[in-house]
């Protein structure tokens, strides 16, 4: 079958596009896959790659700070996307609300989320400073000593926590989107049967934006793994490795001990499991996500 003008120029014109992914994604995919079976240190050519096996897996199982890295990011994961995901909504559900000036608040809620991480994380690292920082002071109002919240082990990690909270504005102009695409009218007919606010937020507003909470699901346990930046500005995985991410363990076995080989193999560790917690979520879907045109097809 021939193939008309209009086909090939759809290929010209996606041509860009496939190329940046062949090069750009793919590539360094495949790169990737051969180097977790191989040893190489980066530093010189791939003519000294050397093929080694499952050595580099055999040595991760063996390695007791992958399995820190892993408890770090396991704990941080199932802690903070809940804690996220709930919070985003509830302020999603009062920027909803119509009353003058709201524009205004919906920026606000909106604007840390653009800020570049780094610029945000020394930010936070003068707010949770011990001595100096507002955190602290604002503690001291009410008598309470606070901690050294980046240098304390109990505190650390608890902090990145908390300071993930204030950017959550992408989450909250998703969620906002959603809430907005809910009728009218389905709130105004619960309403004249008696349903109260609470009964039409988790008998209407929760299943008509469930598609929302599952996109907003996936994306927060993709970014919860693959959590870097914080870490690696602000404590670098310290202290005593009490915010050792996988994401900064793997970073630092590539760029510092230059083992590209190994760093490798635990990208590809990482990749597996979120593959699988999102496919458990996707799986798990179909029994709590509702499509409005789920009822016409029944």
């Amino acid at each position: 079958m021939r193939k008309s003008k209009s086909d090939w120029a759809g290929y010209l014109y996606i041509m860009p596009w496939l190329l940046g992914l062949l090069v750009f994604t793919i590539g360094p995919m495949l790169f990737s896959l051969l180097l977790a079976f191989s040893k190489w240190d980066i530093i010189t050519g791939v003519q000294s790659i050397e093929w080694v096996g499952l050595d580099n897996f055999k040595a991760i199982f063996h390695d007791e700070l992958f399995y820190q890295s892993l408890k770090v990011t396991f704990i941080f994961a199932l802690v903070s996307v809940p804690l996220y995901q709930i919070v985003s909504l509830l302020i999603a559900v009062l920027l909803n609300m119509r009353s003058r000036g709201m524009n205004v608040f919906r920026l606000i809620y909106f604007m840390p989320s653009v800020i570049p991480a780094v610029a945000v994380s020394m930010m936070w690292v003068m707010i949770f400073n011990p001595e100096y920082g507002i955190l602290n002071k604002a503690l001291g109002w009410f008598g309470i000593q606070g901690p050294a919240w980046l240098q304390d082990p109990s505190y650390a990690l608890g902090a990145l926590i908390v300071m993930g909270i204030w950017g959550v504005g992408n989450t909250i102009i998703i969620y906002l989107s959603g809430l907005q695409s809910v009728p009218e009218d389905m709130h105004e007919a619960a309403e004249l049967d008696g349903a109260g606010r609470f009964r039409r937020f988790f008998s209407i507003t929760l299943p008509m934006i469930s598609p929302t909470i599952f996109f907003n699901l996936i994306m927060g346990i993709i970014g919860g793994f693959q959590y870097f930046t914080q870490a690696f500005v602000m404590t670098n995985g310290g202290p005593l490795n009490s915010t050792l991410f996988y994401n900064l363990y793997l970073y630092n076995k590539a760029f510092q001990d230059y083992e590209m080989g190994y760093a490798s193999a635990l990208s590809w560790i990482l990749f597996v499991i979120i593959l699988v917690f999102t496919l458990i979520v996707i799986r798990s879907s179909s029994m709590w996500v509702y499509y409005q045109g789920d009822d016409d097809k029944d």
